[in-house]
């Protein structure tokens, strides 16, 4: 049986703007002690499972040198039964060195994801962003002669005083280095980030319908430029979409490792604790911890395969999922409401597979919230 693999790599040089995500500032000691706890931590990965796609984020994993990461690599690939077909690393431009670049192909990491999010100088200032404009294609030209066969860039849209103009400008310019993929990601104001101060003060506003126009014309333009959609901020050239991302969007099972790292396995939901000294400390004394822990049972694993599923753009199959969770019992409730979302055009259906309409997916979250209080 396969499954993914998601590494939590939590060290930062800065925390962004936007971040919520658990990080550190990288030490020297916490590095290693770190890296000691993870190998403790892929010592206990299953046998039995084929780990077909691994994820590095973080975080910024790309944080971490050349003899570090290769330190971290070759401790999971020892573990493996096999290596994995996808593998994944996130890396902000400012970190992209040859160096590095070389160590992760050697290790056959696969696919890059570089977190761009604008080209624009000013509002990359405003996100609290690191790098600038000249970073990104350093590292990008770094990474093109490195060789990678998979590649993307993230993009952020309804950043602060940002305009359609510069949204549209992004997206090109993306689109002329020729990624194999793309993200775009609607900024978020989450709680206990600069932003959201920034927002409970005040000093910045959120306009909703400012914010659809950002996603139609990104889905429009990137549509022309060749990228096409697969999710609501996922667009790919061909055969280029991100599995590991698909498999868990489909409730199939992965692992987490590291601090704050999320699994979905053997019938649980459960996440390692946000605290990088308390992970160390559990896995050094064999107790791997668990937090947030959930059992899965049919009912909700039903509910979510909808939700998660639907946000692909060939939507769900009903009798596949329900061939898959035979017992659930909120099947007809489920059911109900996906006929008044059809009803509503916000979905279309042929026999048994349900996908979103455009008018859908700009409502996409707000259909996923009502069918979890089904």
């Amino acid at each position: 049986m396969k499954t993914g693999l998601y590494c939590h790599i939590p060290f930062c040089g800065s925390t962004c703007d936007f971040c919520a995500f658990y990080q550190e500032k990288p030490r020297r000691g916490d590095l290693d002690r770190y890296l000691a706890a993870m190998d403790l931590e892929f010592a206990q990965l299953p046998q039995d499972r084929v780990v077909d796609t691994v994820f590095w984020g973080g975080g910024t994993p790309g944080l971490l040198a050349a003899k570090d990461l290769e330190r971290l690599g070759r401790s999971l690939l020892k573990r493996l039964p096999q290596p994995p077909e996808e593998w994944t690393i996130e890396m902000a431009p400012s970190t992209v060195k040859a160096d590095k670049l070389a160590v992760l192909r050697d290790l056959g990491v696969t696919r890059i994801s570089m977190g761009v999010q604008s080209f624009d100088p000013k509002l990359l200032e405003s996100l609290g962003r690191l790098h600038n404009p000249k970073q990104v294609y350093t590292a990008w030209e770094r990474v093109q002669a490195a060789g990678f066969p998979q590649t993307n860039l993230d993009l952020m849209f309804a950043i602060p005083n940002q305009s359609i103009e510069q949204w549209e400008a992004d997206i090109r310019e993306a689109a002329r280095l020729e990624p194999t993929h793309l993200s775009t990601y609607c900024l978020t104001f989450e709680e206990d980030t600069a932003l959201y101060v920034k927002l409970s003060q005040g000093k910045v506003s959120i306009d909703e319908a400012k914010e659809l126009r950002f996603y139609e014309r990104g889905w429009e333009l990137l549509a022309e430029l060749g990228y096409a959609q697969y999710e609501i901020s996922n667009f790919a050239q061909p055969d280029a979409e991100c599995r590991h991302n698909m498999n868990t969007w489909r409730m199939q099972e992965w692992i987490g490792c590291g601090p704050s790292a999320a699994s979905q396995f053997a019938g649980e939901r459960y996440q390692r604790p946000a605290n990088l000294d308390e992970w160390c400390t559990a896995m050094e004394l064999g107790q791997p911890p668990k937090t947030e822990c959930v059992t899965l049972d049919h009912d909700l694993l039903l509910a979510d395969s909808i939700i998660f599923g639907l946000r692909m753009n060939r939507g769900v199959d009903l009798k596949s999922i329900n061939e898959r969770f035979p017992t659930a019992s909120n099947r007809a409730e489920l059911e109900g409401q996906l006929k008044i979302f059809e009803r509503e055009g916000l979905l279309r259906s042929q026999g048994s597979q349900y996908a979103l309409t455009h008018r859908g997916r700009l409502v996409c979250d707000a259909i996923g919230s009502a069918l979890l209080e089904v």
